[in-house]
């Protein structure tokens, strides 16, 4: 039987000789020029047929036929990279244009009362932690010891025994319906403070907010979130009188302060009144120049730091972006005893009927939070699909461009194409696709830089 290294030098072998042929093959430029388009997506969908472009008087201007791909537009970061980026940057012109305007958002937006706000989770027991004193020195951790940055133990429980496992999960299922609540609350507090009654709100103003979900290293989410308060109309029409930022500041720590949500009755493990944590920062998002010492946060500044994060995962492991199959499978999981002991208690919670719709096995490996890592109202900007509409606009328009068509609306596409397959074929092009990737990204964030945008 041939040993381990005589198996991986044969695997090595193979790859380069695969690496070899693809690189000297009739079939290689096309098959780059696939990646290329797709920005070396790590996962690409493989589709077959064709594509014809005809003007209205049915004249053919162009055909596609063959193979091509598709890029498999997931946006977390240790699943695709490349398309993570482009998630990333499109993120980032999302909550940009509902700050500054711009993509169909008026330039005014800028004018009203907005805060950069981070609500966290309750404390479920005393964790390793890196304090600092007000002047910034670092003290000692409750343990005793000084930890350093990249101490495995930061974020875990002192007294793994004594930690509340069961609270911690089920706050994590219950955050998106807390934010719910507190999106309510905060208009009816704001409507509140400015004599509004309830029936009137509509009519006088909007709240509206984007926020993104971040785990802290005790694999509890907090969110960050723009929160903006607009006219009636939404976008552009100015606040009601009366509603300042300092007034929004305050609301907001109220609105937090008020809202609970009760998990379900359990024999097991009884039911939890669930709110959100003492920590709440709220920080005024400055319109000016950036380098001004006297600003907080710059437009610019929120935006980057959300759609950084909207492109992340757990951070407790590189599975993390897998579901859990069983609870054998928990074992064999690479990751720390703290996250192994969250996901054992969302699979264990999750197999008893009162938590049902929870559904906490499905994101046991999301340690239990169920949400999406990036919300926003619907008033706030733009949208995803508007955006990703005019990039499609865009190309096809260049592409008309090239052939001497400056009209859009004088040709008809007609596609016919079957999916045929996902993936690469083999190490060798995933290796290759992988190089390809590392050169759009830095390409990107070349642009990107000089654009003075998300990098």
């Amino acid at each position: 039987m041939p040993s381990a290294r005589s198996r991986l030098v044969g695997a090595l072998s193979t790859e380069d000789e695969r690496l070899s042929l693809l690189l000297r093959s009739g079939g290689y430029r096309s098959w780059r020029a696939k990646v290329e388009a797709v920005g070396g997506c790590a996962k690409p969908v493989r589709l077959a047929g064709s594509s014809v472009w005809e003007t209205l008087e049915g004249r053919r201007v162009r055909t596609v036929e063959g193979s091509l791909f598709a890029a498999c537009n997931n946006r977390r970061e240790t699943r695709c990279p490349s398309c993570a980026q482009r998630y990333a940057a499109d993120t980032f012109h999302l909550i940009r244009s509902g700050l500054t305007g711009g993509k169909g958002v008026a330039e005014t937006v800028g004018q009203v009362p907005r805060l950069f706000v981070t609500l966290t989770a309750p404390s479920f027991g005393a964790v390793h932690n890196r304090p600092v004193t007000r002047t910034g020195k670092p003290r000692p951790c409750a343990c005793g010891e000084f930890h350093h940055e990249h101490d495995t133990r930061l974020g875990s429980p002192l007294d793994p025994a004594g930690y509340d496992y069961v609270g911690a999960v089920l706050w994590q299922a219950h955050a998106p319906e807390l934010w719910r609540r507190f999106t309510i609350t905060l208009a009816r507090h704001l409507a509140c403070a400015l004599g509004i009654r309830p029936s009137q709100l509509r009519d006088r103003l909007r709240v509206s907010y984007a926020k993104v979900a971040e785990y802290q290293r005790r694999g509890l989410v907090h969110f960050h979130a723009v929160v903006r308060v607009d006219g009636p109309t939404g976008p552009g029409s100015p606040a009601p009188a009366g509603a300042t930022t300092e007034l929004l500041d305050a609301v907001v720590r109220t609105a937090a302060a008020s809202v609970s949500v009760d998990s379900p009755e359990s024999a097991t493990v009884g039911s939890r009144r669930l709110t959100w944590g003492e920590q709440i920062d709220c920080e005024p998002i400055a319109a000016t120049d950036p380098d001004d010492p006297a600003q907080v946060v710059h437009d610019r500044q929120v935006a980057g730091y959300v759609a950084k994060y909207a492109t992340k995962g757990t951070g407790h492991t590189s599975g993390s972006d897998v579901p859990i199959r069983s609870a054998e499978h928990i074992a064999e999981l690479s990751v720390s005893e703290h996250a192994r002991a969250m996901i054992t208690t969302a699979w264990q919670l999750g197999g008893l009927p009162e938590f049902a719709g929870l559904r906490l096995r499905k994101w046991a490996h999301m340690l239990g939070f169920r949400g999406h890592f990036l919300t926003k109202s619907r008033r706030y900007s733009t949208t995803f699909t508007a955006l990703r509409s005019a990039r499609r606009e865009h190309r096809f328009a260049r592409d008309l461009a090239d052939l001497g068509i400056t009209d859009t609306a004088e040709v008809v596409v007609v596609n016919d194409w079957t999916m045929t397959g996902i993936g690469y074929h083999n190490d060798a092009e995933r290796h290759l696709a992988e190089a390809i990737a590392d050169t759009a990204i830095q390409r990107r964030k070349t642009q990107r830089t000089d654009l003075g945008e998300v990098a």
